[in-house]
């Protein structure tokens, strides 16, 4: 419940204010001469506020040489826990703005390779302070330079250290020996270093009660050896030797079995390792009481209900979903282990009937931490489709669907030639819920999709892009190279289906991505494709003018006006409305011959005044505003005749849904301007005053009060597609 309600309800405004501050520095500092920023003014940060806004700098990637300067200040800063993960800051800055503080605790994991373990201890050595002030150091991930020679044996002038982390890096024996010689020592973490001998541990065997060496792939001892060592670690209450390798050591089966090893243990893991049964787990647990977890994943262990961890004992394995959510909650950055429950959880989830926001931010946190790792992301993305279908988006709070959508599109960003990937973050991005309420980069979002879509020809996949695209197109307030050449796919595909008389899903999706918000239309009633092929261009070309070039083709526009004289007033009024959009630019645009252009404004004027007013509500639309310029256009009555009957239409049929529209985008203003011109046709001027009896009719019934929105043009090419007309 409490993720629930931390999810569904807003940041925080301690979050808020330091995301604020964070990405707004400039605003707040000026430059010293090196190029590092301070405070303009003599703040003075409260120490959790600064330990704050420092981790918050690192993770959003925007700790560097120039912002890590505001923290030289000890008197504005007081830092204490540290956080500067994945930062690329160079050894002279970390070295001038962060050992200068009194730090208890520094995270420096996975920071750039300038900086370097041997430097970070060079800076935290030089201040006595520091070096007794230190409690945690972890540095996970970092480059050891030089420090894998005796000489540089650094560590042990750390004399505050009580937990030291170097997963993942270069660190060798001669590294060890140093750091056993700490004197306040409780907490090692050696995972997957070049440790090939562990009986320095045994200067700590008094003090160690954290010991993590999961996955030690180049030791060299043999399983009485390292026994032998651990059984003297009395003080041991912490245990992880698992390995997602997967190596046939025994060594997991040898220490189940051993009698009265590690008495004090309330914590083991051995996933990985073979060889671990439901029976030797029991009789190890039950011969200590105190024992609250053990690691199981990917053993043979661990489908017992003694080890479910329903109760006091936390398990991670493969057998239910507590035990998988346990191993993704614990393992978050072991890619392998987070691979291998991400794969039992995507089973799990198949048949998952109730919303689960608590599983898919576990999912999402594995995502994250593993955004270059093709399996991890594999099964995440097929995990978020089965955790986030149909209506099971609709639980999930708005804030965690729109992380997990911002992490689907990375991943379809770092694998696009992976087809499964692409396809299962298509389908999870082929929600109403994601696509119409989420947060998240939608123009990032349809620049993938159409990028996908240009290189792949997979009808059902097409059919898939294509309908994500119908929503985004109405939502993207940007054009771009990838957009212009998706349109082109676009209507490739709609090429393809009418030349072979297929009036499909994948053809209505199409052509939705092309008008703007997906519609829903009853296609029984269409007496071909094309009606619905030139709904699409008509809606296009009203809204972007440069395409207008691409269809001055004497042979496209010579059908065009045989469609206008269609018997059928929905194919007619399509067909119109292409020509009304083409001549209403002038004759400077006109590039065809002019006197072709006078033949169709007479047609289409004629046409229109034989329309019969159609039973029903023929069109439906998502705004007037690109009507409005079409009404400006005095020397061509043909062209407004089109506009104002098609807004006459629709009010008509659905008073009180677009009268509104129209008072509240400024129409009202639009049709005066109309009726009070002096060169208004008198075809026009009819069609103008029943719209504004209307509007006036509406205002009146409803007492409508409301200021109009004020409308400008932008030019003939809007930045934004305001996908005017979908059909009904």
């Amino acid at each position: 419940m409490l993720l629930l309600q931390d999810e569904a309800s807003p940041p925080s405004l301690t979050d808020l204010c330091m995301t604020l501050v964070s990405s707004r520095l400039e605003l707040f500092c000026e430059m010293r001469d090196d190029g590092s920023l301070s405070f303009r003014e003599p703040l003075v940060f409260p120490q959790e506020l600064a330990d704050q806004l420092l981790c918050k700098m690192a993770t959003e990637g925007l700790l560097n040489d120039s912002t890590v300067g505001i923290f030289r200040s000890c008197q504005q800063f007081r830092l204490r826990h540290a956080c500067i993960r994945t930062a690329r800051i160079s050894a002279e800055a970390f070295h001038r703005a962060l050992c200068l503080h009194r730090l208890v605790e520094l995270d420096a994991s996975r920071v750039n390779a300038d900086l370097t373990i041997a430097d970070i201890l060079r800076g935290l050595s030089s201040s006595k302070t520091l070096q007794e002030s230190l409690q945690r150091l972890v540095l996970n991930g970092l480059t050891m330079s030089s420090l894998e020679e005796p000489s540089c044996r650094c560590f042990s002038a750390m004399q505050g250290l009580r937990a030291l982390s170097v997963s993942s890096v270069d660190f060798y024996d001669s590294g060890l020996v140093d750091v056993c010689t700490l004197p306040r020592l409780e907490s090692l973490d050696i995972s997957n270093t070049s440790v090939t001998n562990l009986t320095p541990l045994l200067g700590l065997r008094s003090r160690l009660r954290y010991l993590t060496m999961h996955q030690l792939k180049r030791l060299e001892m043999t399983t009485a050896q390292l026994l032998a060592v651990l059984s003297q670690l009395e003080g041991l209450q912490h245990l992880d030797i698992s390995d997602d390798k997967q190596f046939t050591s025994d060594v997991a089966r040898q220490l189940l079995e051993t009698p009265g090893i590690l008495p004090q243990l309330v914590s083991l893991d051995v996933s990985g390792r073979k060889q671990v049964t439901d029976a030797a787990v029991r009789a190890f647990v039950e011969a200590r009481p105190g024992m609250t977890f053990v690691g199981l994943l990917a053993t043979d262990a661990g489908f017992s209900d003694f080890l479910s961890g329903e109760g006091s004992l936390k398990v991670t394995g493969e057998a239910n979903e507590t035990q998988i959510c346990e191993a993704l909650r614990r393992y978050s950055e072991r890619e392998g282990f987070v691979r291998e429950a991400l794969f039992h959880l995507f089973s799990l989830t198949h048949a998952i009937e109730k919303p689960r926001p608590d599983i898919l931010k576990l999912v999402a946190l594995g995502m994250k931490n593993h955004p270059a790792t093709l399996n991890v992301q594999l099964a995440a993305s097929a995990c978020v489709f089965n955790l986030t279908k149909q209506e099971l988006a609709f639980g999930i709070p708005v804030r965690l669907l729109g992380n997990v959508t911002q992490l689907l599109l990375e991943a379809m960003k770092t694998f696009p030639n992976h087809q499964q990937l692409q396809k299962n973050c298509l389908l999870s991005l082929c929600s109403d819920r994601i696509l119409q309420e989420v947060p998240f980069n939608r123009f990032e979002a349809a620049k993938l999709v159409m990028q996908w879509l240009c290189n792949h020809e997979d009808q059902n996949m097409q059919r898939m892009a294509v309908a994500i695209i119908s929503i985004l197109a109405a939502k993207v307030s940007r054009c771009s190279r990838h957009l212009r050449t998706g349109l082109t796919q676009l209507l490739h595909i709609v090429r393809q289906k009418t030349c072979q008389g297929i009036v499909d899903a994948t053809l209505k999706f199409t052509l939705s991505a092309l008008c703007g918000p997906l519609c829903y239309f009853p296609f029984s009633i269409l007496s071909s494709s094309e009606c619905v092929c030139f709904a699409c261009i008509q809606n296009n070309i009203a809204e972007v003018g440069e395409l207008h070039g691409e269809l001055m083709v004497q042979s496209f526009l010579d059908h065009i006006r045989s469609l206008l004289h269609s018997p059928e007033v929905e194919v007619s009024y399509f067909a119109a409305g292409i020509l009304a959009h083409l001549t209403s630019r002038g004759e400077k645009v006109w590039t065809l011959d002019l006197s072709l252009r006078n033949t169709l404004l007479e047609q289409l004027h004629s046409a229109i005044l034989k329309w019969p007013s159609p039973e029903c509500e023929m069109v439906a639309y998502r705004s007037f505003n690109p009507f409005f310029p079409l009404l400006e256009c005095f020397q061509t009555p043909g062209v407004q005749l089109w506009a104002a009957w098609a807004m006459q239409h629709v009010c008509s049929k659905n008073a009180g849904r677009y009268c509104s529209m129209l008072l509240e985008e400024g129409g009202l203003q639009q049709l005066e301007a109309v009726r009070s011109h002096p060169k208004t046709h008198s075809d026009v001027l009819r069609l103008a005053e029943s719209i504004l009896d209307s509007l006036h009719r509406h205002k009146a019934r409803t007492g409508y009060t409301g200021p109009p929105k004020i409308h400008t043009h932008r030019g003939t090419c809007p930045q934004k597609i305001q996908s005017q007309t979908v059909l009904k």
